[in-house]
């Protein structure tokens, strides 16, 4: 049945290879079952009910691309939109959670209408690589600003806006512990290096008393407090224009770009080949998909992840590695008293090492050229120093388009980039914070 469905011997693999990738790249993403319920329920939210969305969400979206695209690749709620989510939509700009989670599903429709348009490809082909690169490298420093915060490293401070915290503090020494084993493990090439880092905070910070330990097995909490929670009417209000807007083209940059990196990695993609693949289609769609079901469960954004390359390395070319990881991600929502004995400074490790991935993004941006450079570090500097992910593309998009205009190298902006760059323009015009 395994064979006539995932076609494992026209990949070269088997049962056996397909399972432990599986299990591989669950355990390189499983963090998000501890770090997504954190940055969630800041906002509000049952965490209990987040965490079992987060896993419903992940098993989801792994089991749609696996059974309707047969790729290895596995989703799960984005890092970055949950903190966008949290800290700018309901955090910074008042919008409550249940209107967050209304404008997740609208994206996910709209990001479903692109798809099946082919508008998606479109604005991905007319993005400037500067300018992508920028967006995750931006991201990236948001991320690590909230894990700084998180773990009581960086602080308020009247006279500088930030300062250091009290490095000698139970909670900053452990995250500081954390990231080093963390980073420690994934140079030593050590599978599930974050999960290891958070447990192992988590463990020693119950050890010496400065936090509870919940249990680690129980029936799975109810998800009542965010089914269906979802407040769409309250998501159209002109005032969530642009976050709406953010969170699309965050999605069709980090999945899309995850999906086709990974995918060639795999071997999905002969030639680099991307129009006209059957595979790649059914896997923009599963993911578009995928975004409205977590919405409608009770989490922030579902995209596909990265961590995927890892159960690639092990030798996973098919459906039947994710459908794995979806089978682990339901068997973890028994695991809910052990997501409520990790503290916050047990997942702000993850966080900066997430960051300090995304980081690496800034070597892909052109350097050499002013005019590509200078509108890209304006992106990623802007998200962390205004907490928000939204005013960071706003001000790199605008700044791209004026200053090829002014520099007369108007032509080499692609009309995608004009577009997305009116359409900031009108946000700020029309629909200030």
């Amino acid at each position: 049945m395994l064979e006539k469905k995932f076609g494992l011997a026209a990949n070269g693999t088997d049962v056996r290879r397909e399972v432990v990738a599986g299990m591989t790249t669950f355990l390189t993403m499983a963090y998000i079952i501890f770090v997504n319920p954190d940055i969630l329920s800041t906002t509000g939210m049952d965490r209990d009910a987040v965490f079992v969305a987060t896993c419903l969400a992940a098993a989801l979206g792994s089991a749609i691309i696996a059974l309707w695209a047969n790729w290895p690749i596995a989703m799960a709620p984005g890092m970055g939109l949950n903190a966008f989510f949290a800290f700018t939509v309901v955090g910074a700009m008042g919008f409550t959670w249940q209107q967050a989670l209304g404008a997740v599903f609208i994206s996910g429709v709209i990001f479903l209408i692109l798809t099946l348009t082919g508008v998606r490809r479109w604005l991905i082909a007319g993005i400037p690589m500067s300018m992508r690169s920028a967006i995750a490298a931006g991201i990236g420093l948001f991320l690590g600003l909230i894990a700084l915060q998180s773990a009581g490293i960086v602080v308020d401070n009247p006279a500088t806006l930030v300062g250091l915290g009290d490095l000698t503090s139970a909670g900053a020494l452990l995250a500081v512990l954390g990231f080093f084993v963390i980073v420690a493990l994934d140079a030593l090439k050590v599978r599930g290096a974050i999960l290891i880092g958070i447990l192992a905070v988590t463990a020693i910070s119950i050890a010496v008393g400065a936090s509870a330990f919940g249990g680690v097995v129980s029936m799975p909490p109810s998800i009542l407090p965010t089914f269906l929670q979802l407040d769409i009417m309250g998501a159209l209000t002109v005032g969530i224009f642009h976050v709406i807007l953010v969170m699309v083209l965050v999605e069709v940059f980090d999945a899309t770009g995850t999906l086709i990196g990974v995918a060639k990695r795999a071997g999905l993609l002969p030639e680099g080949r991307i129009e006209g693949n059957q595979g790649l289609n059914r896997a923009l769609m599963a993911d578009s998909t995928a975004i409205v079901g977590g919405a409608l469960l009770g989490t922030s954004s579902t995209t596909a992840y990265v961590e995927s390359a890892s159960g690639v390395q092990a030798g996973g070319r098919t459906g039947l590695t994710a459908l794995v990881v979806a089978a682990l991600f339901l068997l973890a929502t028994f695991f809910a008293p052990l997501a409520g004995s990790v503290p916050a400074y047990a997942t702000a490790p993850a966080l900066l090492f997430v960051a300090c991935l995304m980081a690496r993004e800034f070597e892909n941006i052109a350097w050499n050229d002013v005019t590509e450079s200078a509108p890209a570090v304006l992106t990623a500097l802007v998200m962390p120093f205004t907490y928000s992910i939204a005013n960071g593309l706003a001000v790199g998009f605008i700044s791209y388009a004026l200053i090829k205009l002014m520099t007369g190298r108007a032509r080499e902006v692609h009309p995608a980039t004009w577009v997305v760059a009116a359409l900031f323009v009108i946000r700020f015009a029309f629909f200030a914070e």
